[in-house]
């Protein structure tokens, strides 16, 4: 069968506008859904094609802000004004001119007038290329905001990140340490795997073959990052469990608990059923672990998972956090708690999430955090432990719920000292959390504390 040619640059905008603009037939896509999802359907493409395409996608949209405030300079008629298709189009043509040296100005700048022309906005293209030739000429010296003069603009645009997270985090962590952060969030983020069992010349082997790397992670034995790989599941190893993805934050969270064996868990928001996973492994065959999610397809793909590790002390099972459940009252030795949250320390990875999120949002979200905390605690049984963790980079939804658990719950923070690595230790590991920051730790932003009931 023949396959179907592709303009590579359309696809991309497709992508781009299904993630950024509310349609009334459907709600907008998530972008690390997306670009699976489309680079699965293309897969017959070459490595170097969807590469490109990965890459103008996901750099697009991590680039946005500062992308439309250099648009904005130089356009008459103003980013917020444009039409969506050409709006779209010249996002990714000014990111391909400032950030893609393989591709030149030129092209950039014609397949943009192209694409404006086959999209039926013919009387634009010269609009289209005018303002990107002027951006060309220009760009080593376009303007930016003064450091100086607005440091909190001047890190919104440089960085692309929201003005109201720029100043949630200056006011929580400072100048210093939120440019740090903002850095961090920016800078590659290669794939994290757990080894499950000693595979790790086999898929640097495999890797190799490909332009690939494996290497360890500086904070556990068994965390290894991947890079340069075309599809993950292809690894030597993968179908036998050998291995499973997994951020290192998730790992440090469960390592925090200090599991023994014979333990009965209780991981109430489990998907995509991580933690779970390692939970399992750490009581070796023993115990039980139960990993609950309030979607079917969630659980299901969890029960895959644990299946495809041949973990027979672990099941999936669809239940909603939030309401209570009788049978679990004062029976679990360990619960885990890794609740919904505003993914603000994961944006280095789902790139769309600060466009999505909003101070509201946030707002409702920390009253669906109280209302599984309130379950979650009456499932610990006395001298049981609770983890309480999130993704995201927010006093609000992580050190307000640790006083939370202490004054209302009467849970006492648990030292982290004894669990965690050496190099992880501080203040706040003494006193039972530690909040994880992208550009400052080799992870994501991750939220984790561990308290004892009675």
């Amino acid at each position: 069968m023949k396959q179907e040619q592709v303009n590579l640059r359309q696809l991309v905008m497709e992508m781009l506008l299904a993630v950024t603009i509310q349609r009334e037939d459907r709600p907008m896509e998530y972008s690390h859904v997306i670009i699976r999802d489309v680079l699965n359907k293309y897969n017959y493409l070459s490595g170097q094609e969807k590469a490109f395409m990965k890459r103008l996608f996901e750099g697009t949209l991590e680039r946005m802000i500062e992308l439309d405030y250099l648009l904005d300079q130089y356009s008459k008629v103003k980013v917020s004004k444009m039409k969506p298709v050409i709006r779209t189009i010249m996002r990714m043509s000014v990111y391909q001119i400032l950030y893609m040296d393989a591709v030149p100005d030129s092209a950039a700048c014609n397949e943009a007038a192209k694409l404006a022309g086959k999209k039926g906005f013919s009387t634009l293209k010269g609009f289209v290329n005018g303002v990107l030739r002027n951006i060309v000429r220009n760009k080593e010296q376009l303007p930016y905001p003064d450091r100086e003069k607005d440091f909190e603009v001047y890190l919104s645009v440089i960085y692309s990140m929201p003005i109201w997270i720029v100043k949630l985090w200056i006011k929580q962590l400072g100048k210093e340490k939120t440019e740090t952060l903002l850095k961090g969030l920016l800078a590659e983020h290669p794939v994290t795997i757990r080894l499950r069992n000693d595979v790790a010349t086999d898929i640097e082997k495999a890797l190799q073959g490909q332009g690939g790397m494996i290497e360890k992670q500086a904070y556990l034995p068994y965390a290894y990052r991947i890079a340069k790989t075309d599809d993950i599941s292809q690894l030597p190893g993968y179908d036998e469990g050998a291995f499973v993805i997994q951020d290192v934050s998730s790992m440090l969270a469960i390592e925090a608990l200090g599991i023994k064996p014979g333990m009965k868990i209780l991981d109430i928001c489990a998907a995509p059923g991580g933690k779970s996973m390692l939970a399992a492994d750490k009581l070796a065959g023993t115990g039980e672990v139960e990993a609950r999610d309030i979607s079917e397809y969630k659980v299901a793909l969890m029960q895959e998972n644990f299946d495809r590790c041949g973990l027979q002390n672990v099941k999936a099972v669809c239940k909603d956090a939030t309401q209570p459940d009788e049978s679990w009252v004062g029976q679990a030795d360990m619960v885990i708690a890794d609740v919904p949250c505003s993914g603000l320390g994961v944006i280095g990875k789902k790139r769309d999430i600060k466009y999505k999120m909003n101070p509201d949002a946030i707002r409702d979200i920390i009253v669906l955090q109280e209302q599984i905390l309130e379950q979650a605690v009456s499932y610990v049984k006395p001298g049981g432990l609770l983890l309480f963790s999130t993704c995201t980079i927010n006093r609000d939804e992580n050190e307000a719920h640790v006083k939370l658990l202490k004054d209302k719950y009467n849970m006492t923070p648990v030292s982290l000292d004894e669990t965690l690595p050496e190099m992880l230790h501080s203040e706040t590991t003494k006193q039972g959390y530690l909040q994880l920051l992208p550009g400052i730790h080799d992870t994501d932003g991750f939220f984790i504390s561990i308290f004892k009931k009675g």
